[in-house]
């Protein structure tokens, strides 16, 4: 494995936002153990489950069909209230504003698995345990960061996305708010207030950014390849359920500009289904997949050789 120095315009990490990732790191799996221990003694129950699933759905999606197939990779077009609302949700998740979660994005694709992609498994020096770390999470920590004038200029562009961008606080405080009210509402009670903040936040958000970051982990080392891609990209089912439909990722680094990264009919992608279901009601419009002759004709051929067709 290379670990062949970075050649790309870096800036510095301001130390405020190194703070803010290690607490973003920490806090979620601290809340993790408290309402195992909660559980213990008390259980837990459908309201908390609810508020979990609906928070890590609706986050969820703003990341993979907004940040993801929207912004980075302009996969489909939408309204200008859809934007906002993938533009806010999305930052609800908690995963960095937009601007960054879309200059890394885009430079991962650029440089995928060579030595500037900002979390590559294959690129650096450590043993195995140590790069996959690293391309889990452990890159968070990086003082450099890419350049956003060079990869997002189109983004830093959009008046709109540079509101949302700028009010990046506030939708992570309104992520943790709603399940908060919503726990207390509900349940008629403090601690049902308690626990819906840590369902429906600090856990969601444990389990959204671990799903989110083994996408560039797991994915980049265990899964198939059935196109050539030119990296070490992988489709894993597993990551696949989990990740709404992004850890087809082989699929995806085949055809970055595709709305589609489940191609194959068996391959489930739930974010697919939502952007389908948005335009059948105007919400998605000019929706990219890729042509047969184009799939055919990137199908990785030491998989033909293997199977004999």
């Amino acid at each position: 494995m290379t670990s062949a120095i970075p050649t790309q315009p870096t800036l510095q990490a301001p130390r405020g936002a190194r703070i803010t990732v290690l607490i973003s790191v920490v806090l979620p799996p601290l809340a993790l153990i408290t309402v195992m221990w909660l559980a213990w003694g008390t259980g837990f129950g459908i309201l908390d489950l609810s508020l979990f699933a609906g928070m890590y759905l609706i986050c969820g999606l703003g990341i993979t069909i907004g940040f993801h197939r929207y912004f980075s990779h302009k996969s489909f077009e939408c309204p200008r209230w859809v934007k906002w609302m993938l533009g806010i949700t999305g930052s609800m998740a908690c995963q960095g504003d937009l601007y960054w979660w879309c200059a890394v994005h885009r430079t991962h694709h650029q440089h995928s698995d060579e030595a500037d992609d900002p979390h590559s498994p294959h690129v650096g020096s450590g043993g195995r345990l140590r790069r996959f770390i690293y391309s889990h999470f452990g890159w968070l920590f990086r003082i450099e960061q890419p350049d956003q004038q060079r990869y997002v200029p189109d983004l830093k562009a959009d008046r709109d996305l540079q509101i949302i961008s700028k009010l990046f606080p506030f939708w992570v405080f309104l992520s943790l708010l709603i399940p908060t009210v919503l726990g207390g509402v509900l349940s008629g009670s403090w601690f049902g207030a308690l626990t819906g903040f840590l369902w429906g936040g600090l856990v969601r958000i444990f389990f959204e950014h671990h799903v989110t970051w083994s996408v560039n982990s797991v994915c980049h080392i265990w899964g198939a390849q059935p196109y050539d891609s030119h990296d070490h990209s992988r489709n894993n089912a597993i990551v696949g359920v989990l990740a709404l439909g992004e850890g087809w990722h082989n699929n995806h680094h085949a055809f970055p500009t595709s709305a589609r990264h489940g191609l194959a009919w068996w391959q489930f992608d739930s974010s697919w289904i939502i952007i389908k279901m948005m335009s059948m009601v105007g919400m998605a419009r000019a929706l990219k997949t890729p042509s047969p002759e184009r799939m055919a004709k990137s199908t990785n051929k030491a998989v033909i050789d293997e199977s004999g067709h």
